[in-house]
């Protein structure tokens, strides 16, 4: 059995194209894959806390000399980090705010990329003192857009801080099967948003259909 964390990130609600994709996405996955069981996290609704002078004194203790205090602060990072430990897919939702990520969705990556947990930090080793601690995980990445243009080989994808952080930021941990699905022209509505959602749809199907295990077994 398979276990999927979708991970939405956008504060709106009906309104929201990212969630609108990634609940087709899960729709069609378990049609195709009844028996994955599924985990949903909102960091839209509920985000995450941002990380502290506290967390960060916790984080960096070794685990046998934290305070009942320093235990404490880390209480909402070991939540976040044993789902995403225990999933064997992430289907993520995330809106482009001002060229990046919300700020919801950076408070989990804080939250998730911590030192002993999800990576190490040997400096005695010379060569690589930054190791992965996760398994790889099959990983589907919504990102929606006000313009179009903004996904690798469009017009604006030099100003997008989206894809390119994310393709550094996972694999720090050991996730590097990434593959993106845009869609944009949020802004605009009308008939223009519609095909980009429609282009959208078809990229999540794709991936779908072409899911074997953790493999797909063609890029678009």
């Amino acid at each position: 059995m398979k276990k999927i964390l979708r991970i939405d990130s956008s504060p709106r609600s009906s309104r929201s194209q990212t969630r609108r994709l990634t609940q087709q996405f899960i729709t069609q996955w378990c049609t195709k894959y009844p028996d994955t069981e599924l985990i949903h996290r909102d960091l839209g609704h509920q985000p995450p806390t941002p990380v502290s002078e506290a967390w960060i004194a916790a984080a960096f203790a070794p685990p046998g000399q934290r305070t009942e205090s320093m235990t404490n602060q880390l209480t909402e990072s070991d939540a976040l980090l044993n789902e995403l430990i225990a999933a064997d897919i992430l289907v993520i939702g995330i809106p482009m705010y001002n060229f990046s990520v919300p700020a919801s969705f950076k408070a989990w990556i804080d939250q998730v990329v911590r030192i002993g947990r999800s990576f190490l930090f040997e400096p005695e080793d010379k060569q690589q003192p930054y190791k992965p601690l996760l398994a790889e995980k099959l990983t589907f990445i919504i990102i929606a857009t006000g313009d179009a243009g903004y996904e690798p080989g469009g017009p604006y994808f030099f100003l997008n801080q989206i894809e390119p952080y994310l393709r550094t930021v996972f694999p720090f941990i050991g996730i590097s099967n990434l593959h993106f699905v845009y869609t944009g022209n949020d802004e605009f509505g009308g008939e223009r948003l519609q095909q980009s959602l429609d282009a959208a749809q078809q990229k999540v199907q794709y991936l779908i259909t072409n899911t074997i295990g953790n493999t797909i077994k063609k890029e678009v």
